[in-house]
């Protein structure tokens, strides 16, 4: 089989001809489930090897009114769990093959763009991990009949699907473990942007106080939940110099910046003052900050974003609703204090 490449695109009857097989043989072979002979598949797949020649599976997809695209809405991508997760989708949806569609958002950034972009592709469904306008998204994706998946984001109801963790459950660990290291009078340190999954968790937080035998004396604030942030809660902790022993901190990302700003001003960490963050980052299991946290299980939010938005994609008409992952309290020694 000689394999002079001819000039422009390769298309599929260069292959047929150089494989000496029907144009359709060259259909059936890169057809998933086509019944093809084995020894033509074989020569047509040798020739697709010699010519480069590869699938449009846009223009295929596209014909069919079925993309197999999956718009991927994301922003914060500095926050390791954030990238964490995006990736993790990106490899299970190819797994399911699926192609993940990467469409960066910032807050407050008018995302109508982004979503003509991704509509503007014929998506086969979307998911939303990012800080932009849920409402938005959700609206213009049910205008066109998209699947949508929002994790940790408020419920929209109808056919939008909602993964979440257990906020009420992270915010019980969070006070347990500061109840656990002796602490009696606590500290929240929080961002001023509104999250929906850290609003809850603090409030969860606050709430089980009382229950435990602990006092809340002062709540500080960065502007978002991000390094900067904590050491610009860890500046007015230490402007106001609450009677604290322990303090909880709204993630993890916040609570490294907290930590650090702290320590360079002489308070220790756990003996002075025991922290507690959220979403168990790789940097919180660092030597640096041995960080008590509450664990999101990526893995497992994957899993029931992936499950959901497949039950949307097979069912238009489906319900899916919300489907909630519990966390766990991974102990170090930032509430180390005996």
């Amino acid at each position: 089989m000689s394999a002079e490449k001819p000039r422009g695109a390769v298309t599929a009857s260069d292959v047929a001809q150089l494989a000496g097989v029907s144009r359709s043989a060259v259909s059936r072979t890169f057809t998933e489930g086509a019944s093809v002979a084995p020894d033509t598949r074989e020569k047509v797949l040798q020739a697709a090897r010699d010519l480069g020649y590869r699938v449009n599976f846009l223009a295929r997809s596209l014909k069919e009114q079925r993309t197999r695209l999956i718009g991927l809405v994301v922003s914060d991508m500095d926050h390791s769990l954030r990238a964490r997760l995006v990736d993790s989708l990106g490899r299970a949806l190819v797994a399911a093959d699926y192609r993940p569609f990467l469409l960066p958002t910032s807050r407050g950034e008018d995302t109508r763009r982004a979503i003509d972009m991704m509509l503007h592709y014929n998506v086969s469904g979307a998911i939303v991990t990012s800080d932009a306008s849920p409402h938005q998204i959700a609206a213009e994706c049910a205008r066109h009949d998209v699947p949508l998946v929002l994790v940790n984001k408020a419920e929209m109801g109808g056919r939008v699907a909602n993964v979440t963790q257990d906020t009420g459950a992270a915010g019980r660990l969070a006070a347990e473990a500061l109840a656990e290291a002796g602490c009696r009078r606590v500290v929240l340190a929080r961002q001023r942007l509104p999250s929906y999954t850290i609003d809850l968790r603090c409030d969860a937080f606050v709430a089980h106080l009382p229950r435990l035998g602990l006092e809340l004396v002062d709540t500080v604030f960065g502007e978002a939940q991000n390094y900067a942030g904590g050491q610009e809660a860890g500046a007015a902790f230490l402007a106001r110099r609450p009677d604290a022993d322990g303090a909880y901190c709204a993630n993890d990302f916040l609570a490294l910046g907290f930590m650090d700003h702290l320590r360079r001003h002489g308070v220790s960490i756990p003996r002075d003052l025991a922290v507690v963050g959220c979403d168990d980052i790789a940097e919180a299991g660092w030597d640096a900050y041995d960080l008590t946290t509450i664990r999101q299980p990526v893995e497992a939010l994957t899993q029931a974003t992936l499950q959901a938005l497949l039950t949307c994609i097979a069912d238009r008409n489906a319900r899916p609703g919300l489907t909630t992952i519990g966390v766990d309290l991974v102990r170090r020694n930032s509430t180390a204090r005996s």
